[in-house]
């Protein structure tokens, strides 16, 4: 019976923090989708791939380094007042590397996409495209392993469900990527999405925590919006085709 139960908890532990996983992984994907997105065609659907992959060792790295990470939350120095640990400085920095990758996508998507996409707009290339995926990925990826540190204690259990997470994002990514593409206007709120999740991860770093779950509900809700307009649009270019 206490086997049962244990396993029981276990399978719970896992489901439980295998869905975290893919909550957390959301903002990664969107930013993968968002930089593949800039490649050639046939280079998109191996960046997404490579970069979900990064993902996997990154996380799966952090995890078997459980004494470092939590050696990141010594102090470094202060800031006004703040005493900043090593996982302030990385979320200070990757949070402010999102807010300018994001803004000069914006920038580029309102002023030069006509350029861009007349070829002489700026081209990533697939190795520069995964350095900026796997520096993310760093970010996104202690995030998501100190939030498994404080949902279980077994180290497996922890390296099983990043791997069923990435795995399902895999699964999903290019569906994500192509619909971003083919909607201009959910393009623009993906990355308004990585904006403020730039801005999110800034503040955690300065001490000022927002709950996620106040963000994601704010993105949920901006998705439905979204999805709203879209099906007007749609029904009205029906009307009109008739």
């Amino acid at each position: 019976m206490n086997n049962i139960l244990l396993d029981t908890e276990t399978i719970a532990a896992l489901l439980s923090l295998s869905a975290m996983e893919i909550v957390l992984g959301i903002d990664n994907v969107i930013f993968i989708s968002i930089l593949s997105s800039r490649l050639p065609q046939e280079e998109r659907d191996k960046a997404r791939i490579m970069g979900l992959a990064l993902a996997v060792v990154s996380r799966v790295a952090l995890l078997f380094s459980l004494n470092w990470v939590m050696g990141l939350k010594s102090p470094l120095f202060v800031i006004a007042k703040h005493a900043v640990t090593g996982r302030d400085l990385l979320l200070i920095l990757g949070g402010g590397f999102l807010i300018a990758k994001a803004t000069r996508e914006i920038h580029e998507k309102i002023e030069g996409e006509e350029d861009s996409q007349a070829g002489g707009g700026q081209k990533l290339s697939l190795f520069g495209t995964l350095v900026q995926i796997m520096l993310l990925d760093l970010v996104f990826s202690l995030d998501s392993v100190i939030t498994a540190v404080g949902m279980v204690d077994q180290l497996w259990i922890m390296v099983v469900a990043v791997l069923v997470s990435v795995a399902i994002m895999m699964i999903f990514s290019k569906a994500v990527s192509e619909f971003i593409l083919r909607h201009p206007t959910v393009k623009m709120l993906a990355l308004s999405f990585l904006l403020l999740i730039g801005v999110v991860l800034v503040g955690d770093g300065f001490g000022h925590h927002i709950p996620k779950g106040y963000i994601y509900a704010a993105m949920a809700f901006s998705i439905f919006v979204e999805f709203l307009n879209l099906a007007a649009a749609k029904k009205k270019q029906k009307k009109v085709a008739e």
